[in-house]
């Protein structure tokens, strides 16, 4: 072998070694990172000087509301509002709007309930406003340079449930606050006149649908995240329905924590949210003329009747610490190899499905995602906690 053989092989031999290298030393995340408060989280029910706290409960075949008053984790404590005149209603507004009490004197006929007993904090509609990317460290994590809007469907869950993990899913967790209203909101003027009611709920995904269906370029374009975030159990919500005197002042202080088998991985304060509510508000009811969002093999619009009525909620969306990152520079290097050993563009796949799959077994094996046996808590300060257990 001459000269010029020799020096193809070396050069062949240490680019191989290269890519070796390269693929070796890649960074494999199990998460994103996430900023934590020194403070651990305190969860309390707000002073009634500054919010009242309801919780909903059945007796028998009737939904009533719970004034409540105290929460020691496992169970609350309160005064069915049918005692103080309130309206027979399973909504919660109605019947705080129908009750007659002073707060510095409640009278003491209080019940305790089960946390396990109440029913889901959310609406009873299976259609809400999902939010991408409002708080700024997740847009950072995940690349976005701006808030974006999709629907989300399934029903409200209660706070202590379960979720599923679909064999070969990559199931993810996420912490958010959740506003609904006592009436229909089709303008910011609505929104203003509204009783407002907060809560903690979470929002599960099935990352697989994100990595198959997102534009990474364009997060907004409409694909995958319904289909992603939609599920029976994919939207766990908190114990209590907070209604505040000052709805901005409240969601400022707010807190939410997100722990995975007591491992701390999300916390943020609502004060970090780059759209509040009130503009959120004003962006869903802007982007609901056109049925541009891909769901179930079909398009359909942000909500029904271009408005947010009273069976939608508007969502907040996460913040960092997320368990979804990007390829890694050894999941490229592997995906071009297996494109490669599958025949290259002589094969008639396309590769970047062929990167897809890749990355996704990847992911898989790995196991860092959510797992039949976890355990994820989300709390917060003002609004309770949500316990959920993941099942097969």
């Amino acid at each position: 072998m001459g000269w010029f053989g020799k020096g193809v092989l070396g050069a062949v031999g240490l680019a191989a070694a290269g890519v070796v290298i390269a693929w070796a030393t890649s960074p494999d995340p199990r998460y994103n990172p996430a900023s934590f408060e020194d403070e651990p989280l305190a969860a309390r029910i707000a002073p009634m000087e500054e919010a009242v706290t309801l919780a909903r409960f059945k007796e028998g075949e009737t939904i009533a509301t719970l004034l409540v008053l105290g929460f020691d984790g496992d169970s609350v404590s309160g005064i069915d509002l049918r005692e103080l005149g309130a309206e027979a209603s399973a909504d919660p507004f109605v019947a705080l709007a129908s009750a007659e009490f002073d707060p510095r004197d409640l009278p003491g006929r209080e019940r305790t309930i089960s946390i396990a007993d109440l029913l889901p904090t959310g609406t009873d509609g299976t259609r809400h406003i999902g939010i991408g990317t409002n708080f700024p460290e997740h847009a950072e994590e995940a690349n976005s340079g701006s808030v974006f809007i999709f629907p989300k469907f399934g029903p409200a869950t209660p706070a202590r449930t379960q979720v599923r993990a679909e064999d070969g899913v990559l199931l993810d967790y996420e912490v958010e606050f959740c506003m609904r209203f006592d009436r229909d909101i089709a303008s910011r003027a609505d929104f203003d006149a509204a009783v407002k009611g907060l809560f903690l709920c979470a929002d599960f995904t099935n990352r697989n649908a994100l990595v198959e269906m997102a534009d990474p370029d364009n997060l907004d374009s409409g694909y995958g995240f319904s289909d992603a975030k939609s599920g029976p159990d994919f939207f766990p919500t908190g114990p209590f329905l907070v209604i505040p005197r000052d709805w901005e002042a409240f969601t400022a202080d707010l807190r939410m924590t997100t722990r995975v088998n007591g491992e701390p991985r999300q916390d943020a304060r609502g004060r970090e949210m780059t759209l509040d509510f009130g503009e959120l508000a004003e962006k869903a009811l802007g982007d609901m003329g056109e049925a541009r969002f891909f769901y179930d093999g079909g398009f359909v619009k942000l909500a029904k009747g271009e408005r947010i009525d009273t069976s939608t909620t508007l969502m907040s969306g996460t913040s960092e610490g997320t368990i979804f990152t990007g390829p890694t520079r050894g999941d490229m290097i592997e995906a071009v190899a297996a494109y490669v050993l599958q025949g290259g563009p002589l094969s008639g796949r396309d590769f970047m499905d062929s990167a897809r799959e890749t990355f996704i077994a990847n992911e898989l094996e790995t196991r860092h995602y959510l797992q039949p046996g976890d355990s994820v808590r989300y709390a917060s300060n003002w609004l309770g906690d949500i316990e959920v257990e993941v099942t097969r």
